[in-house]
């Protein structure tokens, strides 16, 4: 069972133009509980470590011309995140951009998780991910439902165990980096693709990410990556019908946080994060049938499907074959939705290709 609970205070504070808002949320994850094991063995841990903080401060008009100021900081159960944005707005010669820094660190489960309970659960394989990112964008104004973001950014990443000391090799002594050190480094140039159209029975939604890792030096990695998403909407009587279908690959110098994970409540349910496989390349649909019960309640049925398509001893390493990753995996399931002006109510009941059963339980605040 995953079941997470999302509560807590918001408090936004105006000063000029300026806003700021505080976040706290006191969230528990029983699996993410199970899965962490130093969280479910620290001994000097207490309450306090289930509680997640945030920070927001946003400033609508920095130098009056426009300019936007976002500054972010999350604290997770093991995880942070701080980000920086400063946008400027479309001028006579010059596109909308924005400047933007951010430092996450996060287990890595996808990759170097390891899945037991017929993949329905992971546990940490010792691998967190330290990265820094800081780079420019461009936005195009929208164009025929069309809208188009490049960025160029540079990137530095460095796996720590779980007392945040750098590594270079997995618990099996075999690397975590491209390079073969303790980090890697690389220039990413991005572009990405949007296509939205809706009316009153129907929308279609695309999107395609294009990726260019560029050396500046040695040992910094060269790869070209594209990973596209496909949703299709139909209202059917007093049903919705939702399919989409998600797909991507990566050729080049990769290191293995940078393959295709499969798995998990967003990718193929019923299946732990990344549980399913793990790959240069890979292929995901989904499909989800929506049917309201009364003006509060919905029910949902649904069926997700993902495949590395064989790809996953390509990723350096091997670690979805390692960790008994099948490749490929079926998942089938039922579900509820409750809105409420409290907040939203979400349970998902999945089963997958081992006749795993796996509940999901979800809420979350209304903003």
């Amino acid at each position: 069972m995953i079941y997470s609970n999302g509560m807590g205070a918001k408090k936004s504070i105006h000063a000029g133009n300026a806003k700021v808002d505080f976040n706290v949320d006191f969230t528990h994850k029983l699996c993410a509980a199970l899965m962490l094991h130093p969280f479910r063995n620290a001994s000097g841990e207490n309450s306090l470590s289930l509680i997640i903080g945030s920070l927001c401060v946003k400033h609508p008009n920095l130098f009056g011309q426009g300019e936007k100021l976002h500054f972010l900081w999350d604290k997770g159960l093991r995880d942070s995140n701080i980000l920086f944005t400063y946008r400027k707005p479309k001028s006579e010669w010059l596109l909308q951009h924005g400047f933007t820094i951010q430092h996450t660190l996060s287990p890595e489960l996808g990759i170097h998780g390891i899945p037991v309970d017929n993949l329905s659960r992971i546990v940490s394989g010792g691998v967190n991910l330290s990265r820094f990112s800081a780079g420019v964008d461009l936005v195009e104004p929208a164009n025929n439902n069309w809208s188009i973001k490049t960025s160029v950014k540079f990137e530095h990443v460095r796996p720590v165990n779980e007392d945040g000391r750098s590594i270079s090799r997995d618990l099996h002594g075999l690397p975590v980096t491209c390079s073969g050190g303790y980090y890697d480094s690389m220039v990413v140039v991005k572009q990405e693709s949007r296509y939205a159209e809706a009316n009153d029975r129907t929308f279609s939604q695309f999107s395609l990410q294009i990726e260019q890792g560029i050396a500046i030096l040695s040992k910094w990695l060269i790869f070209n990556k594209f990973k596209f998403v496909a949703s299709k909407g139909l209202k059917l009587g007093p049903a919705f019908l939702l399919t989409s279908l998600t797909g991507g690959s990566i050729v080049g110098d990769i290191a293995p946080y940078q393959a295709f994970t499969i798995g998990g409540q967003g990718s193929v349910r019923g299946y732990a994060e990344g549980a399913v496989g793990s790959g240069r390349s890979c292929l995901i649909a989904n499909s989800e049938l929506t049917f309201s019960l009364n003006p509060m309640v919905e029910g949902v049925a649904f069926l997700d499907c993902g495949s590395d398509m064989g790809t996953g001893r390509l990723v350096p390493g091997n670690p979805g074959l390692r960790h008994g990753k099948p490749g490929h995996g079926l998942g089938v399931g039922y579900g509820v939705r409750l809105k409420s002006r409290v907040g939203y109510f979400q349970v998902d009941y999945a089963v997958n290709a081992f006749q795993q059963r796996t509940v999901y339980i979800k809420f979350s605040n209304i903003s």
